[in-house]
């Protein structure tokens, strides 16, 4: 689907009874059916704070996500609403709203904490709402973040040298948001002034001390700092004194909400529609409905066994799926688009070897811009050889359009000689020479006639050869001719039929030549656009890696201004392997892009039916024209 479902009302994605998580299929469905980008935005806090109105607010509907008014939680598991996105064009705004955290009705704690890691996990900005204020309290009770690392994993395997799995955790978490619903401080420290963002960042300024509780409310503050490095802050006045109606916020008219209230959501769903990124997973793969859903499904299938979510893995799965469809949606495109350009037959063949490589072209580029991760090159090569396939396949409708065409058209010219033999009308002295005129007409009309394709000599030399026996008999029966005569006549006859046979042997020659410099265009190109592609891969790493150090190095340096040198020593051998591994990114983009092009290559060998000397040559003299 172009531009995704509307959904009226919002749906339950992932189920939460009796403690186990489920993925409903209807809301699966609903995602499959979305081929666009996806923006997603989740809210996760404690149960009865308000999360289900910010989430209407963002959906610009009074009406959607449950609010309720009791002190019973309303939200159970993690709902779903996909709705056009308002300023991203070809986008489509996913909104989750999770059920409340802390609710006294749970038995097992580490329920919420599932639902807290699955809310990162799916979103690109994730908002999180408290009440009041920010301090001790409300820090203590977002506990969850801090036992991320152990509910998420960014590799299959360990980190070398002993670094933290969680260092790779801010290539790939989303934004963070901090809500703070009926707000009455003024924002103010020490006498001065301050924005909401710097009340946020002075409530995760580490407290000096060494005591086990000082330390277990830094290790919070630190993993919000570590692990979101984009964040902000928005506070948020009552929305009316009036008891009664706040306790049916979602019946009033906007004109009965606090004027400060209802400016402060404009302000939040707008700083959101304008901020909130496209979700995507490392190294710029951008998700999509179809696939956050084959993402929420390989998650909920992991926790449930027991083991926790890996990114990694969730990548490779995701992969699999993705690049098969891939596959098929590039060979498709092909095929429609040969089938709309192609009229059967063509007047050469290399008319059609040029549709074919446009074509071509044009399904490489489908493919490369769904496909990622196809590290052996696999999916790649079977595309490869799909196109191939079908490219000969429409060589032979090809020749077969041709052969049925030219054969119609001899049916038709020579019809009146046929029934001129059958009438016995050349078996008379000067015959022969009648049947000769007769045949020079029938081929110069042959030639003249437009549409024939590539099998027009072969099919005149079929029927000239089918004339052969006739001839003679016309020619023997000649008596106005001599014996000498009829033998030179015969020998010309000879000699011509030989150069016909030659010439359409030329032309078969020809063509196999202009096979071979199809298929090594094809794979030149194939080539060309996956040193494109790879290229792009490789920058993007790179600008994430940076992005990494940029927000670690920061880390180090707050840490020195708030006086805490010892843990920003610690960080030193972690901002090395990052400077490390950018270094080695850079030194090896180029033997890391010639390895998979040589991969590639290699693949192609098999694939394609190169002459033996070619195939022996392994096919990287031609990768390497790319490096």
């Amino acid at each position: 689907m172009a531009s995704g479902p509307i959904m009226l009302v919002p749906v339950c994605l992932v189920e939460n009874k009796n403690e186990q998580l489920s993925v409903n299929q209807k809301a699966l469905k609903i995602l499959h059916r979305i081929s666009q980008p996806v923006v997603v935005v989740a809210i996760v806090g404690l149960y009865r704070t308000g999360k289900s109105y910010l989430m209407n607010c963002l959906a610009r509907e009074k009406l959607g996500f449950p609010l309720g008014s009791t002190v019973q939680s309303e939200t159970k598991g993690i709902w779903m609403w996909c709705v056009p996105h308002p300023s991203k064009p070809s986008h489509t705004l996913v909104l989750l709203d999770t059920e409340g955290l802390g609710d006294v009705e749970k038995g097992d704690p580490k329920n919420d904490s599932w639902i807290f890691a699955l809310a990162v996990l799916l979103s690109s900005m994730l908002v999180y709402n408290s009440m009041s204020t920010i301090n001790h309290d409300a820090l203590e009770k977002l506990h969850y973040v801090a036992e991320l690392t152990e509910l998420i994993r960014a590799k299959s395997s360990s980190m070398p040298n002993g670094i933290e799995d969680s260092t790779e955790f801010v290539s790939f978490f989303p934004d963070f948001i901090w809500t703070v619903r009926d707000f009455t401080l003024e924002l103010k420290l020490n006498g001065h002034r301050i924005t909401e963002d710097e009340y946020l960042e002075n409530a995760l300024k580490l407290i000096p001390g060494i005591n086990t509780k000082v330390k277990s409310s830094n290790i919070l503050r630190e993993c919000i700092r570590n692990f979101f490095p984009r964040r902000k802050c928005f506070v948020f006045d009552r929305p009316t004194n009036d008891k009664e109606l706040l306790a049916h916020i979602e019946d009033i008219l906007e004109s009965q909400l606090d004027p400060k209230f209802r400016e402060q959501s404009d302000n939040f769903c707008s700083y959101v529609f304008t901020h909130a990124k496209t979700k995507t997973l490392r190294e710029g793969v951008k998700v999509t409905g179809n696939r956050l859903g084959t993402l929420v499904v390989t998650y909920v299938d992991t926790i449930n066994k027991g083991s926790v979510p890996c990114l990694e893995n969730a990548v490779t799965t995701l992969a699999q799926l993705e690049n098969s469809a891939a596959v098929q949606k590039a060979a498709n495109h092909y095929s429609e688009q040969m089938a709309q350009r192609v009229r059967l037959p063509t007047d050469t063949l290399q008319e059609l070897l040029d549709l074919h490589a446009a074509c071509e072209k044009e399904a490489i580029a489908i493919f490369m811009e769904n496909s990622f991760k196809d590290d052996q090159r696999e999916f790649q090569k079977k595309l490869l050889e799909i196109l191939k396939d079908k490219k000969e396949s429409f060589m032979l409708q090809n020749e077969e359009a041709s052969a049925k065409d030219c054969q119609a058209k001899l049916d038709q010219l020579s019809m009146a000689l046929m029934e001129s033999i059958s009438a016995g009308t050349f078996s008379v002295p000067g015959g022969h020479k009648h049947y000769r005129e007769a045949m020079k007409k029938i081929e110069q009309q042959y030639w003249h006639m437009p549409g024939k394709g590539v099998k027009a000599k072969e099919v005149f030399q079929q029927f000239l050869k089918s004339q052969v026996q006739i001839e003679k008999s016309i020619l023997q029966a000649d008596e106005a001719l001599s014996q000498k005569e009829k033998a030179l006549a015969e020998e010309r006859a000879s000699k011509q039929a030989a150069e016909k046979e030659q010439e359409v042997l030329r032309q078969q020659v020809l063509e196999k030549e202009q096979q071979m410099k199809a298929q090594k265009r094809s794979l030149e190109e194939h080539i060309v656009q996956l040193k494109e592609k790879l290229e792009r891969e490789s920058d993007d790493v790179l600008r994430e890696q940076k992005r990494v150090l940029e927000h670690k190095m920061k880390i180090q340096e707050d840490l020195l201004k708030e006086g805490f040198q010892k843990k920003s020593e610690k960080m030193e051998a972690e901002i090395n392997h990052l400077k490390n591994r950018i270094d080695t990114t850079k030194k090896e983009k180029g033997s890391w892009i010639s390895g998979a092009l040589d991969t590639f290559a290699d693949a192609a060998c098999a694939a394609l039916s190169f002459p033996a000397k070619l195939v022996h040559m392994g096919l990287r003299g031609l990768s390497s024209l790319f490096k």
